[in-house]
């Protein structure tokens, strides 16, 4: 009989095998590692998260716990941090190992007029978000329920707040590679807007 031991991830509780969970505590320090101190636990936080996705989907009312092999999996889909580099062999393993992620909808609060369904809307059809705003007032001014159908989407669809969030909206690959770039853009960002600010 294996030892188990409970682990939260973003806020979701997952019960897990001894061996499975040294493992995945072993990937969480290697990731630690690749990251300075001052995007580290954003960035980990968000990787837990994505994790905690990956686990959930593999519980089920038969099996409620996560063994070696969840997490053997789980590690690669996103990837080994430390397998990451500049050589060519190593972007040849990370193109063979990247997945592309299913879109989903999500509202986007980088895009928005009023709620940001429209943003979201053109990312999830490929589309321009302004052929959205347009059909919503035509249905709004022949119909009179444009806005109706606008607020209901802006009540039922998350807003697309977290850096996997963002990703899964726009439907871009998410391994560790993908992810480490797109959070240190975000956080790049961040900076510059923080210096502007205090400029002006």
């Amino acid at each position: 009989m294996k030892k188990m031991h409970s682990v939260n991830l973003a806020g979701m509780l997952f019960h897990i095998t001894e061996d499975a969970f040294e493992m995945l505590e072993s990937y969480l320090e290697a990731v630690k590692k690749q990251f300075p101190g001052n995007e580290r636990n954003e960035i980990l936080q968000e990787i837990e998260t994505r994790i905690a996705e990956l686990f959930s989907e593999k519980i089920n009312s038969r099996k409620q716990v996560i063994n070696l092999q969840d997490v053997e999996e789980v590690i690669g889909t996103l990837g080994e941090p430390e397998a990451y580099g500049s050589s060519e062999e190593k972007n040849t393993r990370e193109e063979e190992r990247k997945m592309t992620h299913n879109k989903r909808l999500y509202r986007d609060p980088e895009n928005r007029v009023l709620g940001g369904v429209c943003g979201g809307l053109g990312w999830y059809f490929n589309a321009d978000p302004v052929l959205f705003r347009i059909l919503f007032i035509i249905v709004f001014l022949v119909f009179g329920t444009g806005l109706l159908v606008y607020l209901i989407l802006w009540l039922i669809t998350p807003q697309a707040t977290s850096i996997t969030q963002k990703m899964e909206m726009k439907g871009e690959s998410f391994t560790f590679s993908d992810f480490k770039k797109k959070a240190r853009t975000e956080y790049e960002d961040i900076r510059q807007n923080f210096k502007r600010k205090k400029k002006e």
